[in-house]
């Protein structure tokens, strides 16, 4: 607070402060991540007060609903959640929307006969025919008055016209600062889930082609085969929608219960499912199909399986081949008297395709474990530096991103000074200090994307910046560097840092051109005895097209309160520092746009 007034009074603070925002800082916690959809706020007065894509549900968990152990079955639970996801698709859309897709789901805790299941479901984004609904489920006790969460889950939903006619969505347009982050995420999600299926491939290629089985002191050993299930069900009038779908939501309840059954043949014990893996569904199926569920243990680990299911669906006449309607993988638990997961047997896959499906559960499980590490752990729970390498890098891209699209959504920045062009804000949060930089520049947006991307042209404007060394191009999008700064640190070295770079276009009408940076490690890049290896936090560029020659550029950038006390105790340059810089990369810009232009129209 001290920092703010003296920002505001127009006192100023060293150059190393500059520093700091444009190199980042040494020894921070993790950078800032999306909210969950649980954490959405109300609006008072905002449309109502309530989002009016909304939808609550709210369940009494009776004996029918339940298993064995008197516990909510996943299964039935599932459909909760796709029922109340449809209907907020539904009131967005407003005509028939069917379920396309589901992300990971996590299944926190159980929930036992009696209690309440809460749904909430609200559309996050609406994209050209299809949208994402974001879903947060929580138990209440009524005796205690206890509430606890239970999942949360992404959904995407495709809008039905008549036949042969797509329907266009329309905009939808948040109004909280909740529902600003998950509109803007809620574009990197869907980058997340359309290149799943590659990470998968590009890490089976790396890996051996060899099947090399587990082994486990005292394991008993059983063959794949005697798990496998195969059960066929009848869809009625009940089981479908308003359109004479089936219901996703009742097709996953089918897959969950022959996921069920292969899990316990496995163990022979009743297992708890505890996450079902992002999936897609392939076909819809109607009234008066029938639908065959298959399901076997792909692979068992030291205290999880994994089961794989699929469901085809067929006509009256078997001469028609079956359509493949969805293929799920789940992941079972089985838990001792206390509650803590028990060692498990030892599968033995088939060869052929056994072995295949082996080989990709193990696979499944590292993508699995990276993701949620990095996307959906808390943030203390995240280290700064995380080790990149390309079985995460679509979910290190994607927190690098969404960390800064965060920042660009709060709502309480304030302006701390103005000068000429460039304004500075600052935002005071959560124990985190974060610096707003930003002005008009007369270029358009995709040059100073362009320009502003490559970090080995920073040195030019940023005299802070030693230099900056391309290590690996990740792909198109993606890009590591090795930066050096000019800037000593209180050992009397250089700074370096080992630096993700992520670049985003926008994509709809009033997007941002994106620039995120954030450290990773690399092991060939090691801390090394010459510098004092550095670490940002979040920064980043967004640059907004105002008219086709003029373009908004702001800076962003955030630090931790370990930085704070020595920001709040050196007290003499910020703002000349920051506007000196700006204006020196606004001179860049401009000098530099004619030569871009130049090289776009020899290409």
């Amino acid at each position: 607070r001290c920092l703010l007034k003296m920002v505001k009074g127009n006192i100023v603070v060293p150059e190393d402060i500059l520093s700091f925002c444009c190199n980042g800082l040494q020894g921070s916690t993790s950078p800032p991540r999306a909210r969950d959809p649980g954490e959405w706020e109300e609006a008072p007065g905002a449309m109502g007060g309530r989002n009016p894509t909304e939808v609550q549900m709210s369940q009494l968990v009776l004996p029918c609903h339940t298993n064995h152990r008197g516990e909510l079955s996943a299964g039935q639970l599932l459909k909760w959640i796709d029922t109340a996801a449809c209907l907020s698709a539904e009131r967005h859309a407003g005509c028939p929307c069917v379920t396309a897709s589901m992300d990971d789901i996590y299944f926190e805790h159980t929930i036992s006969v009696g209690q309440v299941v809460n749904i909430k479901a609200k559309v996050n984004r609406a994209f050209n025919s299809s949208m994402e609904v974001g879903v947060q489920v929580s138990y209440e006790d009524l005796c205690s008055g206890k509430h606890c969460s239970i999942c949360k889950a992404y959904a995407t939903f495709v809008a039905q016209g008549p036949p042969g006619t797509k329907v266009k969505l329309k905009t939808l347009t948040p109004q909280t600062e909740e529902e600003k982050i998950e509109h803007s995420i809620a574009a990197e999600r869907r980058r997340m889930r359309l290149v799943h299926k590659d990470t998968l491939k590009d890490l089976l290629t790396r890996s051996p082609r060899e099947t090399e089985l587990e082994t486990r002191d005292g394991s008993v050993v059983v063959p794949a085969e005697k798990t496998r299930v195969e059960s066929v069900e009848l869809v009625l009038p009940p089981h479908a929608n308003h359109q004479g779908n089936t219901f996703g939501g009742q097709i996953m309840a089918w897959m969950e219960n022959v996921a069920t059954i292969a899990a316990s043949r496995l163990c022979h014990a009743h297992p708890t499912l505890r996450t079902i893996e992002m999936f897609h569904f392939r076909g819809p199926s109607q009234v008066g199909d029938r639908l065959v569920l298959k399901a076997i243990v792909n692979n068992a680990f030291k205290n999880s399986m994994e089961v794989g299911v699929c469901a085809e669906a067929y006509g009256q006449e078997m001469s028609v081949s079956r359509r493949h309607i969805n293929s799920a993988f789940m992941t079972f638990v089985v838990l001792d008297e206390e509650g803590r997961p028990r060692t498990l047997p030892m599968v033995v896959p088939q060869p052929g395709d056994g072995e295949r499906r082996y080989r990709e559960a193990s696979a499944r499980k590292k993508i699995r474990l990276d993701r949620k590490y990095v996307v959906s752990c808390k943030q203390t729970e995240v280290p700064l530096s995380v080790p990149w390498d390309q079985s995460n890098k679509v979910y290190l891209s994607y927190n690098n991103v969404s960390a800064l699209k965060t920042l660009v959504a709060k709502a309480n920045w304030a302006l701390a000074r103005e000068k000429e062009k460039v304004q500075i804000y600052t935002l005071e949060e959560d124990k985190f200090l974060s610096f707003r930089i930003e002005m008009s520049v007369r270029i358009s947006a995709g040059q100073a994307f362009s320009l502003l991307s490559d970090l080995r042209r920073r040195h030019e404007w940023d005299r802070h910046y030693a230099s900056a060394e391309l290590v690996q191009q990740v792909d198109e999008d993606d890009a590591i560097y090795h930066v050096v700064s000019q800037t000593l640190s209180h050992e009397n070295k250089p700074q370096d840092f080992v630096i993700l770079a992520s670049r985003r276009k926008p994509c709809d009408k009033g997007d941002p051109y994106v620039v995120a940076f954030r450290s990773v490690t690399l092991p060939t890049h090691p801390a090394s005895a010459g510098f004092t290896r550095g670490e940002t936090l979040c920064s980043g560029f967004c640059v907004w097209p105002e008219s086709e020659e003029t373009s908004k550029v702001a800076y962003y950038n955030q630090a931790t309160p370990g930085y704070l006390t020595y920001v709040t105790t050196n007290v003499a340059g910020l703002s000349s520092s920051f506007c000196a810089t700006f204006e020196a990369c606004e001179k860049f810009l401009l000098k530099n746009k004619d030569d871009l232009i130049a090289q776009l129209q020899g290409l």
